[in-house]
């Protein structure tokens, strides 16, 4: 009696005997999958994998590929490293394997912690092992063991075998020889998620107006965040045409340092992403409104809330793609000068607004090469005083 499929991704014993009935109708494999809602695929690796070998030819019956299926599915099945010694050797050894120098002789090198099944030290010494990837030796044995089909196994059964309890066919602390170290497997749905969930094609650089690459015209930022100890840090704004600095004071919020971390807790270091735009919102109205036009930014999650911030100040935002901080090169490079008064490594939390605006005041006033050795400030004013102007009337 044949058991009823465990759910409708298998093929079942009356959609074997349909592929059997069409496929003896010479009824093609696209044709089969079209009347059974199947992926083509699918039907041609059903006739290949389960057919029937009668008289040395393949002639599928529903029955036997029924059963055949069932067998394949039986579990649990004894892991290939557990049966298969050579093959275990191997994999160990390309994981854990000292390394030599090219005389043949070994290489200690340092001396690492023992394994408590906690993450790779942070910070601290590894021990200098082969430390290939599963993936480079599940194709590498394709190339030592090109004849011998009982050397195979996939990159996904060796990290079962060492994340997996009750698969331990290698020993635990071999994870500590994975590039990550990481004592635990990331959950797919994690390590699948959009790292810029928060970015879209209509506010990438790209669709930035072009009056803000040539710098012709003020009105046209870029930002980002330096970050201190402590995850301290201070918003930096920067105005691409006058070169123009403003600093943006952000805060401890309520509670920062009382509570343990928790995972997907609020956000109180004092740049999440609400935080970060009421913050700009506020630094915006410090100057007139023609002066805001666009704000580019780096990619990072501080700013996911920009969809509120442009609706409350008017301010359109920008992204910069992905690993090009060229993007913003005036912000970069003044995010280096900061670091005369804001060292890398220092609580940045510590200074207040009024202290910000006094750098500010005193980085703006420092000539530029690059505006003819007139300040930040001079550029601003020299821009507000001509649109300040009234236009002169003429008579023909």
């Amino acid at each position: 009696m044949m058991t009823k499929p465990i759910s409708g991704r298998y093929l079942s014993f009356a959609e074997g005997e349909e592929i059997g009935l069409l496929h003896a109708q010479h009824i093609g494999v696209r044709d089969i999958a079209r009347r059974l809602g199947r992926s083509p695929s699918t039907i041609s690796r059903e006739l290949k994998r389960n057919a029937a070998t009668r008289c040395g030819m393949l002639e599928y019956r529903a029955s036997v590929a029924q059963w055949k299926s069932e067998l394949v599915a039986k579990r649990p099945k004894p892991a290939k490293l557990v049966t298969n010694s050579q093959l275990r050797d191997y994999v160990q050894q390309h994981l854990e394997g000292t390394i030599h120098d090219a005389h043949g002789r070994v290489v200690d090198g340092p001396r690492q912690a023992p394994f408590i099944g906690r993450n790779k030290p942070h910070r601290g010494d590894r021990r200098w092992v082969h430390g290939w990837s599963p993936d480079q030796i599940a194709n590498r044995l394709r190339v030592d063991f090109p004849e011998d089909p009982t050397m195979r196994i996939s990159h996904e059964a060796i990290y079962q075998a060492l994340y997996i309890q009750g698969r331990g066919a290698l020993k635990r602390e071999l994870v500590n020889y994975l590039r990550t170290g990481r004592a635990l497997r990331t959950p797919r749905a994690r390590s699948q998620a959009k790292a810029w969930a928060h970015v879209s094609d209509e506010v990438m650089i790209a669709s930035r107006p072009a009056e803000a690459e040539d710098r012709a015209v003020p009105g046209h930022w870029e930002g980002d965040l330096i970050i201190g100890l402590n995850r301290s840090a201070i918003g930096t704004l920067v105005e691409r045409s006058s070169r123009y600095t403003m600093l943006v004071h952000l805060p401890r919020e309520t509670g920062y340092g009382l509570t343990p971390r928790t995972k997907n807790g609020p956000a109180l270091a004092g740049y999440g992403a609400v935080t970060m735009a009421n913050a700009l919102k506020r630094t915006v109205t410090t100057l007139p409104a023609h002066l805001w036009q666009s704000l580019t930014w780096d990619r990072g999650k501080e700013l996911s809330d920009h969809a509120r911030f442009t609706v409350e100040s008017g301010v359109k935002v920008y992204f910069a793609d992905p690993h090009s901080p060229w993007q913003r090169g005036t912000n970069e490079n003044t995010n280096g000068l900061l670091r005369q008064y804001f060292p890398k490594g220092t609580d940045l939390s510590r200074w207040s607004e009024q202290e910000l605006k006094a750098v500010a005041l005193a980085f703006n006033n420092r000539p530029r090469k690059t505006l003819g050795w007139k300040t930040p400030a001079e550029a601003l004013n020299e821009h507000l005083k001509s649109v300040a102007q009234p236009a002169v009337a003429t008579t023909d």
